[in-house]
C-alpha cells in the first residue's frame, strides 16, 4: 500500500508544476493558476469539493482581512512620491551628498531608499535617465550604474514590506509586518552591498545597448526640498517600529493606545499619504485624482493574485500535508534552507519575485512546525529566507529583468553577465544573513 505521505508529494509537486505551465508557457494569470490548482489539490486529496470552497474563500478573505489596506495604501503612497517628483529630489540629494565620484555606490543607495515605497520596475523606469545620464557625465559603464541602481531596488522589493510579496509572506505566515519591516531592512543592506559590488565588477566592460528607451520627458518636476520628500516614506516606517517594539498587548495607558493607533500599518501608510498631500505640487484635484485611482486600479490585481495564495495555502493546510511531512521527512533539520530553496526553485522556473515568494509561503505555512520555524522569530525568519529566495536567479523569464535591458541600455549577454549573477549573489548574501540572524533571536 502507497504511504499517503507519497500520494500528497505527487499532488504537491504536480500542483507547482502545473502553476509554472500555466503561467509561463500558456501566460494564464496567476489568479487563475492558483485558483485552478487549489480545487484540484483539495479534490485530489479528498476534501468534499463544497469543503474546498468554503476553505478557499476563508484562506481568500483572511489574507484580504490583514494585507488589503496596506497594499492598496502603500501602492498609493508610492506613485504619489513617484509622480509629483518627491523621488527625484531624494535621489538628486543622495547624488549630491555622496558625489560623482562614487556616481555607482549613490545609484545603489538611491534605488535603496526610493524603493521602498515603490515597485522595483516602476522605480527603475523613473530612476533610469537620470542613471544613463550619470553615467555618461561620470566617465562610468551604463550597464554597471545601471545595474547598481537595479540591485538596490530589487533588495528591498524582495524583503521589506508593503511590497506585495513580503507583505503576502508575512501575512500568510502569521508575522507582524512591522517586524518585517524592521528585520528586512538590515538583511536587505547586505545584499544591497553585494549588488553593488558586483555590479562595478562586471559592469565596466559591458556593452551598452543603442535600444534604450527613454523616460525623461515623463520624469515630473522637482516642487519639493529633501525633508518634504523623506517625511512621508520615513514617517510610516518609525510608526510602525515603535508601535512593534514599543506596544504590548498588556499596556492599556493613552499613549500605548494612540501609539497602537498610529503605529497600525495602515493608518501609518495614510498618515504617509496625507504628508504627500502637502506641498504646492498637490493642489490639482484631477491630478491627485488620477493618481490614487491608479494606485486602486493597480493594487487590485496584486491583491487577487495574493488573495488566491492565501486561498491556495488554506487548502494545503486542510490536506494535512505538514503531518506527512514530519512523519517521512527530517524537516526539522533543513530549517531556513527549506523556504529558500523553495523559492529559489520556484522564481527560477516562473520570473515572478511576487509569485514566487507567494507560493512558497503558502506551501511552508502547513510545515512550519515540522521545519521547527513555529515560533514567532521563527516564522520572521521563514519569511526573511523567502525573500532571499526570491532574488535568485533573475533572468529571460523574469518583467524585470527586461525593464533593466530597455532602459537602462543593457545587451542581453551584458545583462546575464552582471544582473543576473548579482541576484544570484545577493540570494545568497540574504540567506548567510538570515542565518546569522537566526543565532541573534
Amino acid at each position: 500500500m502507497i504511504h499517503p505521505f507519497y500520494i500528497q508529494l505527487a499532488l504537491l509537486l504536480s500542483g507547482i508544476a502545473l502553476i509554472v505551465y500555466l503561467t509561463t508557457r500558456l501566460k494564464v494569470h496567476p489568479f487563475f493558476a492558483l485558483s485552478l490548482v487549489s480545487v484540484l489539490l483539495g479534490v485530489g486529496a479528498q476534501l468534499p469539493a463544497t469543503e474546498v470552497l468554503l476553505i478557499m474563500k476563508d484562506g481568500f478573505g483572511q489574507v484580504m482581512k490583514s494585507l488589503g489596506f496596506i497594499i492598496v495604501l502603500g501602492t498609493a503612497l508610492g506613485i504619489m512620491l513617484e509622480r509629483t517628483g518627491r523621488t527625484t529630489a531624494i535621489a538628486g540629494f543622495i547624488l549630491q551628498t555622496v558625489g560623482a565620484r562614487h556616481a555607482a555606490f549613490a545609484m545603489s543607495i538611491t534605488g535603496f531608499v526610493v524603493g521602498m515605497p515603490i515597485f522595483c520596475d516602476s522605480g527603475f523606469i523613473v530612476l533610469s535617465g537620470l542613471s544613463n545620464s550619470l553615467a555618461r557625465k561620470a566617465g562610468l559603464a551604463a550597464a554597471s550604474v545601471s545595474a547598481c541602481l537595479a540591485t538596490g531596488l530589487y533588495a528591498v522589493h524582495c524583503l521589506i514590506p508593503p511590497h506585495p510579496g513580503a507583505a503576502a509572506a508575512a501575512g500568510i505566515i502569521g508575522v507582524d509586518f512591522g517586524r518585517v519591516l524592521l528585520f528586512g531592512i538590515p538583511v536587505a543592506l547586505p545584499a544591497m552591498l553585494v549588488g553593488y559590488g558586483w555590479a562595478v565588477y562586471a559592469g565596466k566592460s559591458a556593452a551598452f545597448s543603442e535600444e534604450t528607451e527613454s523616460v525623461e520627458a515623463e520624469t515630473a518636476p522637482k516642487h519639493y526640498g529633501v525633508l518634504s520628500s523623506l517625511l512621508p516614506l520615513l514617517v510610516p516606517i518609525l510608526l510602525i517600529g515603535l508601535k512593534s517594539f514599543l506596544v504590548t498587548p498588556t499596556q492599556t495607558s493613552s499613549f500605548a493606545q494612540v501609539l497602537a493607533f498610529v503605529g497600525d500599518p495602515s493608518i501609518a501608510l495614510v498618515i504617509g499619504l496625507v504628508l504627500c498631500f502637502i506641498g504646492k505640487g498637490n493642489r490639482d484635484r484631477e491630478t491627485v485624482s488620477v493618481m490614487l485611482r491608479e494606485a486602486v486600479e493597480k493594487s487590485g490585481g496584486i491583491l487577487v493574485i495574493i488573495g488566491a495564495g492565501g486561498a491556495f495555502g488554506h487548502v494545503l493546510a486542510a490536506t494535512k500535508i505538514g503531518d506527512h511531512f514530519s512523519e517521512v521527512l527530517p524537516l526539522q533539520h533543513l530549517g531556513i534552507l527549506f523556504p529558500f530553496l523553495l523559492t529559489f526553485l520556484l522564481k527560477t522556473a516562473q520570473g515572478s519575485s511576487t509569485v514566487a515568494i507567494l507560493t512558497a509561503a503558502s506551501l511552508t505555512f502547513p510545515l512550519l512546525p515540522a521545519l521547527g520555524m513555529d515560533t514567532e522569530n521563527g516564522k520572521l525568519l521563514c519569511v526573511l529566507a523567502m525573500g532571499g529566495g526570491s532574488m535568485m536567479i533573475s533572468h529571460a523569464n523574469d518583467a524585470y529583468f527586461w525593464v533593466i535591458s530597455r532602459f537602462g541600455g543593457v545587451a542581453m549577454a551584458p545583462m546575464l553577465k552582471v544582473c543576473t549573477v548579482a541576484t544570484i549573489g545577493m540570494g545568497l548574501t540574504t540567506l548567510l544573513t538570515v542565518y546569522l540572524l537566526s543565532f541573534i533571536l
